[in-house]
């Protein structure tokens, strides 16, 4: 007597009109991009959590090799940077940044929405003319810049390195703008002025409005440079004048380098550019895709 063998299978989930429905892997694609992601972000940001870290130890602790993970945390290369005079320099360097960016923006913004909304003969000629003063390298205009400044007494002066600044970023500024004003339809310039809107109005009221996320973008990157900047401000400084990226520099000593001063000394000069950053990540995103999908 022979007995029938029968396969159990599992109940299928299934539609109202009898098509199943298979369950999505917890290991998709998208999971695996996103871990991938996090591994990419936590490996970018493993250096500034070290350097945060390293300013909370003592000198001896951060010489140490192999690197010690355990150790008594103090505040005393935080406490020893802010008595050694950081405050003026972070004043200059927001001074200069701030100011320089103002200025960028009231410069370039006009000039980038002739170039794109209101064309002029020769346009490419233009943006050339623009771009190619970034073309050359910092190092060889140095020294007709300190003869120049010397000559008009503008040495250790922070007003000197406002104008570098400014016209360091103003060609960025200009071919970042406009391409964000190129994705603004020119129907609404024609139906505000069919409103009886004025230009200006026109500009203020819709043009500027919608590229603000640009405008955004084009500020940190301008704020970021300007931030930064050490060649110029190195050579056209002293004491009076003197920005961040030049104070860090006078941690390197004769008798070494003291890496807990200077991490602690760093995270304060990292941390107004990264809060301006996280401020504006909503607007900077939209700023750096737009236009990307129409």
């Amino acid at each position: 007597m022979s007995t029938a063998t029968t396969s159990k299978k599992k109940p299928v989930a299934q539609t109202s009109d009898g098509q199943e429905i298979r369950k999505k892997s917890k290991w998709g694609p998208g999971t695996i991009w996103s871990f991938v992601a996090w591994v990419a972000g936590i490996a970018f940001f493993f250096p500034v959590l070290w350097m945060v870290i390293t300013g909370f130890k003592q000198e001896a602790d951060a010489y140490s090799n192999p690197p010690k993970l355990i150790f008594t945390p103090t505040l005393d290369q935080y406490r020893g940077v802010l008595e050694s005079g950081i405050g003026t320099t972070l004043l200059n360097s927001a001074f200069a940044t701030i100011v320089s960016t103002i200025l960028v923006l009231l410069l370039g913004v006009p000039a980038a929405f002739a170039l794109s909304l209101r064309p002029v003969k020769k346009t490419q000629d233009v943006l050339f003319f623009f771009i190619s003063t970034k073309m050359l390298p910092v190092v060889a205009v140095i020294v007709p810049l300190y003869v120049i400044v010397g000559d008009i007494g503008m040495l250790d002066n922070i007003w000197a390195l406002v104008i570098l600044y400014t016209a360091m970023n103003l060609p960025i500024a200009v071919w970042m703008m406009r391409s964000f004003f190129m994705e603004v339809p020119s129907e609404l310039l024609e139906a505000a002025s069919m409103d009886g809107a004025s230009l200006w109005t026109s500009v203020r009221e819709v043009i500027l409005p919608l590229v603000s996320p640009g405008i955004a973008a084009t500020s940190l990157i301008c704020v970021i440079f300007s931030w930064n900047e050490f060649f110029f401000a190195v050579n056209l400084t002293a004491v009076q004048a003197q920005t961040i990226p030049v104070y860090l520099v006078g941690f390197i000593t004769g008798q070494g380098l003291y890496w807990a001063q200077l991490s602690a000394a760093a995270t304060f000069a990292a941390l107004p550019v990264v809060l301006a950053g996280w401020f504006a990540q909503n607007k900077l995103v939209r700023g750096l895709s737009f236009g990307a999908i129409k």
